[in-house]
């Protein structure tokens, strides 16, 4: 590890455009600040890169010092303490550009993705964004990334058409599935294992609008709720994308009084087939309780935020996930035991569970790293935490959730919803076995030295 202190060291960053900053410059703090702050962050220097010249420069110079790189667009993923080495910040580099006859998208590191969405609704195209468009396109797709559509058109990297991409060594690459087909396979579901993604292309949909939005049951009804969801998913057609959730909202004026300081059961829809087919589809969910609201309607698919209403700006956030087989009666009950309405002081905001199937459980039409296929839901958990004793208290939380919920998991999770990494053993669960092995060998191929280590890596 080499620890930064002679400004010779850094005389081969001169090149780059954008700002190169060390603890104690201007806009240090502010380079790094993103969504998610529970994590320390302190890197021995921080390049706001301002396109793909300055990445290469970047991994050059960080190649032959020997220094750890980090990577971040928005800090969505920002779960893991960065406290030596180099971070690559890539908030300047937000281009999108829409091709409307080949329906694609080429969006830039930067670019979040309503980015994406307001770029291709004047052309009647969509993108597969998730349940926030303020979350970097990107960082989610190398992830997988799981669309709030995703039982009806797959995941997000599923529709990558190309990368482009600087390994550690600083060379850039063009890739696809006829240009180093291996290197592709590994950004589609590998994060950022083997380099820095600094744009790429993805196909759009032929969508304008959808029919979405969210019930709120008041929480004493969430049995109920959960049992008519569970029973009512193993019905509906692919293109139903549904999640439950529950939610303990603390009392503060950024969430609505209706809802605010209250434990709720929530189910959220988007259907973007017929509006009417998919109201007739809702039927047996409005029925299984009094809603205390529904907004249920419409909407143009640059607004789908409003569908899970995931918070925008910067929060300390613990997050977990753990892909699960079929909910069965006893797998509801043991869900119901650890975090619904009966448990007191539970400090975990939000636990969701997401239906996957569908479209999610096909093949990729290429070679990936996507490895949650075989999972028929995705069970999530969220909490903010103001202190390490809240941290600590969420952790234990969520692993007493995931320790309940093994029997009925397939083992693994996750690049995008795991959460802080672990050890190694841990990190790999985001994975299949092959997966693993094969994003082992690509990563000891590309990056020998192990220089982009921090964050979701094998």
């Amino acid at each position: 590890m080499v620890t930064l202190h002679r400004t010779p060291d850094l005389f081969a960053l001169s090149e780059i455009r954008g700002p190169v900053l060390r603890p104690g410059d201007d806009g240090y703090a502010e380079e790094l600040t993103g969504f998610n702050v529970a994590a320390r962050r302190a890197p021995d220097v921080v390049v706001g890169a301002t396109g793909a010249d300055d990445v290469v420069t970047a991994l050059r110079w960080a190649s032959a010092t020997g220094t750890p790189v980090a990577v971040q667009a928005t800090g969505h993923g920002a779960n893991y303490p960065v406290d030596h080495g180099l971070l690559i910040s890539t908030r300047r580099m937000t281009g999108v550009r829409v091709d409307p006859e080949r329906r694609t998208a080429t969006v830039e590191a930067g670019a979040r993705w309503r980015d994406v969405m307001a770029a291709a609704a004047p052309h009647g195209l969509a993108g597969l964004c998730g349940s926030s468009s303020d979350v970097g396109a990107v960082g989610y797709t190398v992830g997988g990334g799981l669309p709030v559509l995703g039982r009806a058109y797959g995941y997000a990297s599923d529709l990558v058409r190309s990368f482009q991409v600087v390994t550690p060594d600083g060379t850039l690459h063009e890739t696809d599935a006829g240009r180093e087909p291996d290197l592709f396979r590994a950004l589609r579901g590998g994060k950022h294992a083997v380099g820095v993604v600094t744009s790429m292309v993805t196909e759009l949909l032929p969508l304008r609008t959808l029919l979405g939005g969210d019930l709120w049951f008041p929480g004493e009804h969430a049995e109920a709720v959960l049992s008519a969801w569970c029973g009512w998913i193993r019905t509906v057609p692919d293109g139903m994308c549904t999640t439950f959730a529950l939610l303990r909202l603390p009392p503060i004026p950024q969430i609505p009084e209706p809802l605010r300081g209250r434990f709720w059961a929530r189910v959220t829809v988007a259907w973007a087939g017929d509006p009417a087919d998919g109201e007739a589809l809702l039927a047996p969910v409005r029925a299984a309780a009094p809603a205390a609201v529904d907004t249920v309607e419409v909407m143009p698919c640059t607004e789908i935020d409003r569908i899970h209403m995931d918070p925008q700006g910067s929060f300390p956030v613990r997050e977990s996930g753990l892909l699960l087989h079929e909910l069965t009666p006893v797998a509801v009950r043991t869900f119901l035991d650890q975090v619904g309405p009966d448990v007191i002081d539970c400090p975990l905001l939000l636990v969701e569970i997401r239906h996957l199937g569908g479209a999610l459980s096909r093949p990729s039409p290429g070679a990936d790293m996507v490895s949650a296929r075989d999972a028929d839901h995705l069970l999530q958990t969220v909490a903010v935490v103001a202190s390490p004793a809240e941290a600590l208290a969420a952790d234990r939380a969520a692993t007493a959730l995931h320790t309940a919920m093994s029997p009925y998991g397939t083992g693994r999770t996750t690049p995008n919803m795991h959460g802080a990494p672990g050890d190694a053993a841990d990190r790999a669960r985001a994975w299949t076995p092959q997966d693993h092995a094969d994003l082992l060998r690509l990563k000891h191929a590309h990056d020998p030295a192990g220089l982009l280590r921090f964050g979701h890596t094998p």
